[in-house]
């Protein structure tokens, strides 16, 4: 907890300044966790401001202080979800303001786009792949579990039945051969000096 129990009894008895109090203790993770979650900065400090406000307006509704953080963020997804709820709600009646030849020239250029991203992503998986294929199957298991299927270290050490230092270390052994695998960038030629 960033503050103590009290302070937030107090905000909820309507004190303004252990309101204050709080919001400056929890306004860097707050805009942090916004900032994650609707990935427009340019938008960040105005959710924000409705989070906080939420809370003011709804302070008194809190059962304990015990549950104030768990309690706070939720305040802040549900902000966030709602402001992103908003914004496609005005894209798409901006799309829907568009001329029949905008929204063809617009649908042309994200089917490009979207194009470009799908050859960049097969790119990608194809090197990835190629790298993988040179190094053991061990290590190519262990990578693959860890950073393509996403499992903690706690559900693999149940997997490999050792514990999560041990696994620490196989990962940075394999990642480190991978690395080891990976072709070297070609270097440029240096002027004046003949290939």
């Amino acid at each position: 907890m960033l503050v103590d129990f009290e302070l937030i009894r107090r905000a909820q008895k309507n004190d303004e300044n252990a309101f204050n109090d709080v919001v400056l203790a929890y306004r860097r993770r707050i805009l942090g966790t916004i900032a994650r979650l609707i990935g427009h900065p340019e938008d960040v400090e105005d959710v924000g401001q409705e989070v906080f406000l939420r809370l003011y307006f709804s302070l008194d509704q809190l059962r304990t202080p015990e549950v104030f953080e768990p309690w706070l963020y939720r305040l802040t997804v549900n902000a966030s979800y709602d402001y992103l709820r908003k914004r496609r709600r005005r894209m798409e009646s901006r799309m829907a303001d568009l001329s029949e030849q905008q929204v063809v020239v617009a649908d042309a250029v994200a089917s490009s786009k979207a194009d470009l991203a799908t050859e960049q992503n097969r790119q990608t998986r194809q090197y990835v792949e190629e790298l993988l294929s040179v190094v053991s199957e061990e290590d190519r298991l262990l990578l693959v579990m860890k950073e393509v299927e996403g499992l903690s270290l706690k559900e693999m050490e149940k997997i490999y039945n050792v514990n999560e230092n041990a696994l620490k270390v196989r990962l940075f052994r394999a990642r480190q051969r991978v690395l080891k695998a990976m072709p070297a960038p070609s270097q440029p030629a240096k002027a004046g000096v003949p290939d």
